[in-house]
């Protein structure tokens, strides 16, 4: 353990290297993985949506001791008895139908009074009607769309268009992991959680952009030299930007925390739950994505579709082999490991002098 911390000391002080292109395959085997159960889980479970996107009426009513079970046995003459029903915050029963209709809707009102000994105006009563749930739908699609064509044309203008599909790849990423843990865990889509996805891709975005652009910066320095090959410019880049990325990453969880412990469990403030829960798992994951999706994808369209990055490619590994082999020889005629004056030096950033 002792040994864990002082290494994650060293790495704090920029004093160890992170070698990310070694990382880069076992991450992302577990990215598609998470990607495979999101899709599965799309497709088995679904998604569970709020009225204000599928339309209906929901009561929400305090009900400290009563059980989901009571509950429906409590509706069961108010034709709501099928109704999705659900304990959330501390104490409070939400019931969820596609019932209208004023008599209805009081009758169902009525019966949680009676259930749980609350007044009527401790039970309130949203009803949203379908084709209102239908066009929220429509215009936060529409918003989604706009936000990737926007995102695509400015990164591709101000940066590349390699760096522009590795960024959209990341937060598609993002986005796929963050609504399949909705999906596993069957949390309530709200407006508010659409809100807290479209913040997880600007985050996303702003982690992903730092990293393109310090590297794009290490690029313009020792391309020229012709020692190393873009990967190697990519792992130095990530290398400079982790630990900003990294304390970024625990400085916005903190307060989201903060939100999700306090506001939602302790305070029963559920559109908090809501929000944060996607805050959390988006920031997390888009940290991620970040160091280990659009960076490993954008060095491998480089070195692969650019024959001039693919070329450098080439030479630096046939000198480095070359250089190993006479090392070699070297060892074995005289015992003795020379310096190597043709291998490429680490790629450490240079310390200022105190």
């Amino acid at each position: 353990m002792s040994r864990v911390l002082a290494g994650m000391g060293r790495l704090y002080r920029g004093e160890q290297e992170v070698d990310f292109p070694k990382l880069w395959r076992p991450a992302l085997v577990g990215s598609l993985v998470a990607l495979l159960v999101s899709v599965a889980s799309f497709g088995l479970r679904g998604l569970d949506f709020g009225i204000e996107f599928s339309g209906g009426t929901a009561w929400e009513v305090p009900a400290p001791g009563v059980s989901v079970g009571e509950a429906r046995d409590g509706l069961r003459d108010t034709g709501a008895a099928g109704a999705k029903i659900q304990i959330v915050g501390a104490d409070t029963i939400r019931v969820r139908s596609d019932i209208e209709g004023p008599g209805a809707v009081n009758g169902v009102r009525q019966a949680l009074v009676e259930l749980t000994g609350a007044s009527v105006n401790e039970v309130s009563v949203t009803t949203v009607g379908p084709s209102w749930g239908a066009e929220i739908t429509r215009k936060a699609a529409w918003a989604l769309a706009w936000f990737f064509v926007i995102v695509a044309v400015y990164i591709a203008v101000r940066l590349e268009w390699k760096m522009a599909v590795g960024a959209l790849a990341a937060v598609v990423h993002d986005i796929v992991i963050s609504i399949g843990f909705y999906s596993v865990f069957q949390f309530e889509i709200t407006p508010a959680t659409v809100i807290a996805f479209l913040t997880i891709m600007g985050y996303s975005l702003y982690d992903t952009i730092v990293v393109y652009d310090k590297v794009r910066e290490v690029v313009g320095r020792t391309a020229a030299t012709g020692r190393y090959t873009y990967t190697e410019m990519m792992n130095l880049s990530l290398n400079r930007v982790l630990m900003r990325s990294v304390n970024t990453s625990i400085t916005s969880v903190m307060p989201v925390a903060s939100m999700l412990v306090i506001g939602s469990f302790v305070l029963g403030a559920l559109t908090l739950q809501e929000f944060a829960v996607a805050l959390l798992v988006g920031i997390i994951v888009g940290t991620y994505s970040s160091l280990f999706v659009a960076a490993s994808l954008v060095a491998w369209m480089k070195e692969r579709w650019e024959p001039d990055q693919a070329e450098l490619a080439r030479k630096v590994q046939s000198r480095r082999k070359v250089s190993s082999a006479r090392a070699a020889a070297s060892l074995g005629s005289t015992g003795v490991a020379p310096s190597i004056s043709g291998a490429a030096p680490p790629l450490r950033k240079k310390r200022k002098k105190r």
